[in-house]
């Protein structure tokens, strides 16, 4: 775009003017920081709730129920369940939250049969701990690594919410956004612990199915199967069962896309009117270079880079921090028990530098424009 043997003027310009850089710096990062936090929070809604071919998970909950203390199902539902063709696991799983509202900070315990743990875990790696140590104590957990990171906790620690208290055996991470947020009990100690005695009643089966392309007909089998139970049943996949049950949060996510052009204005407005009083400053200077040389396209040149290195500045520091407080604050919206994690994936870097890298060439078209338009008599008068 410019010769190398420019790079030195544009950045003396850059530093020429220190509060009035550090200040445009310090707006953009702002800026991004929030655009980034804003692209976060929507990729994690995107990874909980979006569909893939391969899904072949079925969540079978209480028919017009959502809050996990509402739905009440029989365990012996799980023996027909397995009966019907196409379904290849069934998982009965009781489910206690601290808060069933959204929040930031709800802690999931979900109580599962010993012998159901290696067909839900096989994904999982444990960090801490160990599932044998799980398996000795009745009261024991092993916890997503985002709950432990987020709550400070540790194995061989005890910790209590909800009023259940456990002894944590492990620490296990999982790329199932359901996994990392919860405390994995065993299901007959959950089944007491919480209030009021529950035995043989859980929250809902965890079905896996053979072939991802039954899902439907298998879901639709099952609510036939308890159709005329005193507990009716209703089954969907689990990414369509999250969205729908986390609507209310997933329609707040999807408002803060406007947050986010909101930000992206800002930042083209704050580096237009940082160069453009630049370049208004130096009408007598761009009058000696021009004597020297410098043709009006080139000073045009220069104006749009020192614009470019403005907004990268500021988006690197912006994005950098985003994805610092992102990846370490570990936040997981929760709602009717159900996480959505708000993850940093590596390319969101990419994005907001290049995001970045655009801004700053429109916002500096403006007084390029200006600078490049201006003849040499032109500049001389206005000295």
């Amino acid at each position: 775009m410019i010769p190398a043997k420019h790079i030195p003027t544009i950045l003396k310009q850059v530093v020429r003017h220190r509060t009035r850089t550090a200040l445009t710096v310090a707006g953009v990062a702002v800026a991004m920081f929030l655009f980034v936090a804003v692209q976060s929070l929507r990729d994690g809604v995107h990874a909980a709730t979006q569909s893939a071919s391969s899904d072949t998970k079925l969540v079978v909950y209480r028919q017009n129920r959502f809050c996990p203390a509402t739905s009440r199902l029989p365990e012996n539902y799980g023996d027909r369940i397995e009966r019907i063709a196409g379904v290849a696991e069934v998982v009965p799983m009781k489910v206690v939250v601290n808060n069933c509202g959204a929040s930031l900070d709800v802690v999931t315990f979900r109580g599962v049969p010993e012998d159901s743990l290696p067909l839900i875990s096989k994904s999982w790696l444990v960090l801490e701990g160990s599932i044998d140590e799980w398996n000795r104590r009745s009261d024991s957990a092993l916890v997503g690594a985002r709950l432990a990171e987020r709550r400070g906790i540790r194995v061989g620690q005890s910790f209590d919410a909800a009023g259940v208290t456990v002894n944590v055996a492990g620490i296990i991470e999982s790329d199932e956004a359901q996994d990392q947020n919860v405390a994995y009990v065993h299901l007959p100690f959950l089944q007491q612990a919480a209030k009021g005695s529950t035995l043989g009643i859980v929250t809902q089966f965890a079905v896996r199915v053979t072939d991802s392309s039954q899902l439907d007909s298998v879901a639709k089998q099952i609510d036939e199967e308890f159709k005329t139970d005193q507990e009716p049943t209703q089954t969907r996949p689990e990414k369509a069962f999250v969205a729908q049950a986390a609507s209310d949060v997933i329609a707040i996510v999807g408002f803060t896309r406007y947050l986010g052009w909101a930000c992206l204005a800002a930042v083209l407005a704050l580096v237009a009117n940082s160069i453009i009083l630049s370049v208004r400053d130096r009408v007598k200077e761009h009058a000696v270079l021009q004597t020297l040389g410098y043709r009006p396209g080139l000073l045009a040149r220069l104006v749009i880079v020192e614009s470019v290195i403005l907004s990268l500045l500021g988006g690197l520091v912006g994005t950098g921090l985003a994805l610092v407080v992102v990846r370490f604050g570990q936040f997981t919206l929760s709602n009717e028990g159900l996480s959505i994690p708000i993850t940093a994936r590596p390319g969101l870097v990419a994005l907001g530098l290049g995001i970045s890298i655009v801004v700053g060439v429109l916002a500096g078209l403006v007084p390029a424009f200006s600078a490049g338009r201006r003849d040499l008599a032109t500049c001389f008068r206005a000295v």
